[in-house]
């Protein structure tokens, strides 16, 4: 049992709804990320979802596009990112974290040698958005193999044909992205995500979470009251985008976090 699996379950015993936070490595520099990363469990965060800063990252809006580029500006790479998980849990061996990312700088890197370094490093889970499911030999097979969950994402254009191949190898949770489009786009909407997530959870027994187009407390309540919980990822990156001081921004997290854990 991974540490994700072992917070969902608590949360189910305690008949609670999860919160997870999108963050980006680095971003604007190592410190000031570390510092947000640290304090995000105390915010009320179930899972932190750790972005990876790369070039290209095609399924990105603007508000995580331009983090990317500060981290990666900053010195951000693959091995600080793996650093800083470790810096993470020498205080905190608890809060299950996922890797959110593209595959080619765990490539570049070398998928055996990553997968051991980021086991090492205390990593939990991986999303890698731009590796489908046809592909689950390049990494997601040898994840899971490693101890890893990989977590796939479905989508308002994922039919009943395609839904059961995303699910096939899905481990620790579904992410359910609540909008077609890129992240930090339209409002998602309690009355459209419902019977997806009713549709999904019919074929997985998996926890499913929903992310993209949450950025209030109310958003964050209404979206989790149909699901397992919630991610918000643009709404606190961009609130890390106009200098607020970290301490602000978790104060910010933590509204968002006790509206879902009020779902």
């Amino acid at each position: 049992m991974t540490r994700i699996d072992a917070k969902f379950a608590a949360l189910k015993a305690e008949g609670k709804k999860g919160f997870v936070a999108y963050v980006m490595a680095g971003d604007p520099d190592y410190d000031r990320s570390l510092e947000l990363v640290r304090g995000l469990p105390g915010a009320g965060v179930d899972v932190i979802e750790l972005g990876l800063p790369f070039t290209d990252p095609m399924a990105d809006g603007e508000t995580i596009q331009l983090a990317g580029q500060r981290a990666l500006e900053a010195g951000m790479t693959l091995n600080r990112t793996l650093q800083m998980v470790r810096d993470f849990r020498t205080g905190d061996d608890t809060t299950p974290i996922v890797l959110m990312g593209y595959y080619n700088p765990i490539y570049s890197h070398g998928v055996d040698k990553f997968l051991e370094e980021a086991r090492e490093a205390g990593i939990d889970g991986l999303i890698i958005v731009d590796l489908p499911p046809e592909e689950d030999e390049e990494l997601c097979i040898p994840a899971q193999k490693a101890g890893l969950n990989f977590i796939r994402l479905a989508t308002p254009t994922t039919d009943d044909k395609r839904l059961p191949k995303v699910l096939q190898n899905t481990s620790g949770f579904v992410y359910y992205v609540s909008i077609t489009g890129i992240t930090g786009a339209a409002a998602a909407q309690a009355t459209d995500v419902g019977p997806e997530v009713a549709r999904i959870k019919a074929g997985t027994d998996l926890p499913v979470i929903v992310g993209f187009g949450i950025r209030t407390p109310e958003t964050a309540e209404s979206i989790a009251s149909v699901a397992d919980g919630c991610v918000v990822g643009s709404a606190i990156v961009g609130a890390m985008a106009e200098g607020k001081p970290v301490s602000e921004v978790l104060a910010f997290v933590k509204s968002l976090a006790d509206g879902a854990h009020r779902a």
